[in-house]
């Protein structure tokens, strides 16, 4: 009976070792013939060669963990950065480029780190299903976009006769052609919800900030559109010939005059309670008046909406339905 406690802290020790020495055994496997830190190396090449991505990064993650000051650490930490991007981990290779930047600024291969942190956004929203689906990139949340450009800017800007500096400039161009179309598809939604004041500043800021770009001729249009449904005439003469004058052969423009849009978005309740099935979701708005008023008016429309309060009474079915009904 005495030594029952001892059989069993022995058997309690056996089973724990086990299990200790199966994890090294998987381990063991895993790296099985790796003695040292150039053998890790030449596996990690070789399973990076042959698209064993996923292999290649345990390997690397192996050589680092094994060897963190070793001649190879520094290439294999740059390395891992394009196993990563290969793998279809976007978000883990802009970490490993993050690194590698931090970890040896001086390194000769920085500014491919700087190349694949940027081609990582640029990339992000590739993915199998925008193949086969037609997905328009410019509808998208353009925050990658802009990381991207960002990105592929600071390459420039440090190293501008990188081998890479030239890729990342034509990929800057298309960002910026993106981000434009961007603006352009928010300016006609406010457009299209009679928020004239919103598209007008998005058309604005596409022919200020994205000169040379193809939305430029779609930011003047929305200008004047907006500037024809505002009253302020002049100043839609003004952009109209700056339309005609650089872009005669603008969709909006017809025979050199332009085409105002008949129809805007406007769902009713009974459209939007019924998602789309029940009611109508387009009005022909009258275009603002082609004369000013005199004065702002803003007097005139209180004193008119105190005379419409004082001579009609709200009924009850008005009151409880916040005006609805």
């Amino acid at each position: 009976m005495k030594f029952k406690p001892i059989i069993l802290f022995f058997v309690l020790g056996s089973f724990l070792t086990g299990c200790g020495l199966f994890g090294d055994d998987e381990e063991r496997d895993e790296f099985a013939g790796l003695t040292n830190e150039e053998q890790f190396y030449r596996r990690a090449l070789d399973q990076l060669n042959g698209q064993n991505f996923n292999g290649a990064i345990a390997t690397y993650q192996g050589l680092e963990s094994r060897f963190p000051f070793g001649r190879f650490a520094e290439q294999s930490q740059i390395e891992i950065v394009y196993a990563y991007y290969r793998a279809g981990d976007p978000e883990a290779a802009r970490a490993a480029a993050d690194r590698f930047i931090r970890l040896h600024p001086e390194s000769e291969n920085i500014d491919y780190a700087y190349y694949m942190k940027g081609l990582s956004s640029f990339n992000e929203n590739t993915g199998l299903i925008n193949r086969f689906l037609p997905i328009d990139p410019t509808k998208r949340d353009p925050g990658r976009t802009r990381e991207s450009f960002s990105d592929f800017a600071q390459l420039i800007a440090l190293y501008p006769d990188s081998p890479y500096a030239a890729d990342a400039r034509a990929r800057m161009i298309f960002l910026r052609n993106n981000l434009a179309a961007y603006e352009i598809h928010v300016a006609n939604y406010y457009l299209e919800r009679r928020a004239y004041i919103a598209a007008l500043r998005r058309g604005q800021y596409v022919v200020e900030n994205f000169q040379e770009t193809p939305a430029v001729a779609d930011g003047i249009a929305i200008m004047i559109e907006c500037y024809l449904r505002l009253g302020l005439n002049d100043l839609a003469d003004t952009s109209l010939a700056l339309l005609r004058d650089n872009y005669p052969e603008h969709r909006s423009l017809e025979d050199g005059e332009f085409t105002v849009r008949t129809e805007i978005t406007n769902p009713s309740l009974l459209y939007t309670v019924s998602f789309g099935l029940l009611g109508d979701n387009r009005i022909e708005p009258p275009l603002a008046p082609t004369k000013r008023p005199f004065s702002s008016g803003s007097q005139q429309i209180i004193d008119q909406q105190g005379q419409s309060g004082e001579e009609e009474d709200r009924s009850w079915l008005s009151i409880l339905t916040l005006g609805i009904l």
